[in-house]
């Protein structure tokens, strides 16, 4: 019987046979301004000749999965005979969900998977379960550690204790890789260059210049400075999609501080969005969204779980989601909850090696383990229970 991983994020679905290798595939739909009629499936992404004003149908919004006809799909494309050749009926799924979805989308999300699909047996489970295991599996001499999920549309954090989530203590702060993006568009469309229907292109800048920053005002201050001096500012070459497929930023020796380039390409010239963008991530109030930073969060989570367990948190916060990806982003957490905690207390931040697939690679470990046949529903569970089963066997 083969199990299929299917970490199915509201950006990208991180998919693969858990005897197999993991792949990343964007989640959604497109259409391209050139060929308006023709949508684009996951990673036909790359068949598109001009991805400037690239439209996004994505199936999940503000992290729940609500457009089923965008995901059917995808995942139709997925299981499909251009990537997986899933065999329904010898095969496992592992897939997962939001904390606390609502019970409408884990009924339809059922019905799909048993009725539509009609995969053998499904486990529907939290993503930072899946990390929590592969993070115990690493470690086995720990019992607790602390999920910090910073993903698309939230970040979640997220206590676990011997592979149980401690519900009292999850906390969500509403700030996102997406918001991220949203707001270097708006920055860079008011200060030089319109290019609200650039999500794409926006998007490829934030992970190519943004960085966080360890001392914000310090930063601030290099990034007034003119010519040499300013070492934050740097020049990002737009794509044109003819001759420069993909943007990239112009090397330090090729800059020219004054004046006009002479070449025709488009320059974007970034100094302080370059950290300014990331810091929402800890400062969410510097644009009006009056919640806790990530450290902040971390911190005031821990300290809703009895004192006893405690120091096990703090020495085992676990860094997941494609924003921790920013450099600097670890230090930069490791600093700030170092400054919140009592002295006596170690701290320690873990960033895996690729912190995307983590949750993924524990589903895989999930699938090997000997309780796995207690975990899943079975589809003969399901057509006599029906959905009371699942609500009683999975842990959401």
């Amino acid at each position: 019987m083969a199990t299929l991983v299917l970490d199915n994020g509201a950006y990208n679905a991180k998919i693969g046979y858990s005897h197999a290798n993991v792949s990343v595939i964007p989640n959604c739909q497109f259409r391209s301004k050139t060929a308006r009629l023709k949508t684009f499936t996951a990673n036909q992404l790359d068949e598109i000749k001009d991805p400037s004003g690239l439209f996004y149908i994505l199936p999940f919004q503000k992290g729940y999965l609500v457009n089923w006809d965008v995901q059917r799909q995808v995942w139709d494309y997925l299981f499909g005979k251009e990537m997986y050749q899933v065999d329904f009926v010898d095969t496992n799924i592992i897939i997962t969900e939001p904390y606390f979805n609502f019970t409408s989308i884990q009924e339809s999300m059922n019905e799909i998977l048993f009725e539509e699909y009609q995969f053998q047996a499904v486990l529907r489970v939290n993503a930072g379960a899946l990390s929590a295991h592969r993070y115990f599996r690493d470690n086995p001499s720990e019992l607790c550690c602390i999920i910090v999920d910073s993903g698309y549309s939230f970040t979640h954090i997220v206590p676990y204790c011997r592979s149980k989530k401690k519900k009292e203590a999850i906390i969500r702060i509403n700030v996102g890789g997406k918001l991220l993006t949203n707001h270097l568009k708006e920055i860079i469309s008011y200060r030089q260059l319109h290019v609200m229907d650039e999500t794409h292109v926006i998007n490829q800048v934030k992970e190519d210049v943004c960085y966080v920053s360890q001392d914000f005002y310090k930063d601030m201050d290099i990034a007034k400075l003119k010519g040499e001096e300013n070492t934050v500012m740097v020049d990002y070459v737009l794509p044109d999609f003819s001759t420069i497929k993909k943007g990239f930023c112009k090397p330090r020796e090729e800059m020219v501080l004054s004046g006009k380039y002479k070449t025709g390409e488009q320059i974007l010239r970034l100094t302080n969005e370059r950290f300014a963008v990331p810091e929402i991530l800890f400062h969410p109030s510097d644009i009006g969204i009056q919640e806790m930073g990530i450290p902040e969060a971390i911190v005031y989570s821990i300290q809703n779980l009895p004192e006893e367990m405690q120091p096990h948190f703090f020495k085992n916060i676990v860094l997941t989601g494609g924003n921790t990806l920013f450099p600097g982003f670890r230090d930069r957490v490791y600093s700030e909850v170092r400054c919140l905690t009592p002295t006596d207390y170690d701290v320690s931040v873990v960033l895996p090696e690729n912190p995307i697939t983590y949750s993924w690679e524990g589903g895989k470990l999930i699938s090997e383990n000997d309780d796995f046949e207690d975990m899943i529903v079975t589809r003969e569970d399901y057509e006599e229970h029906g959905h009371n089963i699942c609500e009683e066997k999975f842990d959401i």
